[in-house]
């Protein structure tokens, strides 16, 4: 198992930290950089099961905003929406009524103000025919054969400059 703090591979059991309001699994060395979280150890028998009673409900994992997201977003989106829509020679509000969205909204998304979110998305793309998502990151996703993973601490190195 992998530190998902600074990514150095965990020996023996993994400690649970709360840094900033989020639990990671880090290894001893990382644990100092916040709380340790204290789970009740699980009871003896909890995973015996008995014939004929009924199975307890599996808990979900809860729906976060990276859930809802299909995709991402091209980095050169407003100029997609704003060239297809005066190929098309429509106004802004023209597009905003078809889309039915503001007029702003669609002023917004043209200057790069704003990311669509992915309903207005699907629906500019089906309007202007167009495609605003980025499908070569996901080809780059599935030709890598490694099981490396962005940790923070690479964000860290990254954002300081040293590398």
């Amino acid at each position: 198992m992998q530190c998902e703090l600074c990514g150095a591979k965990i020996r023996g059991a993994p400690k649970i930290v709360r840094i900033e309001g989020a639990e990671l699994r880090v290894c001893s060395q990382c644990a100092r950089l916040g709380t340790e979280v204290h789970r009740p150890p699980a009871r003896p028998g909890a995973h015996r099961k008995t014939p004929g009673a009924p199975a307890a409900p599996q808990r979900r994992r809860p729906r976060d905003v990276f859930d809802l997201m299909e995709g991402e977003i091209v980095d050169d989106y407003s100029d997609r929406i704003r060239t297809s829509r005066m190929q098309k020679g429509w106004t802004q509000k023209d597009l905003a009524m078809r889309i039915k969205e503001k007029e702003l909204l669609v002023k917004k998304f043209e200057k790069g103000d704003l990311i669509p979110e992915d309903v207005v998305r699907k629906k500019l793309e089906q309007v202007l025919g167009v495609s605003l998502l980025d499908t070569a990151s996901d080809d780059l996703a599935a030709d890598t054969g490694g099981t490396l993973t962005t940790t923070f601490g690479d964000l860290i190195k990254i954002k300081k400059g040293d590398r």
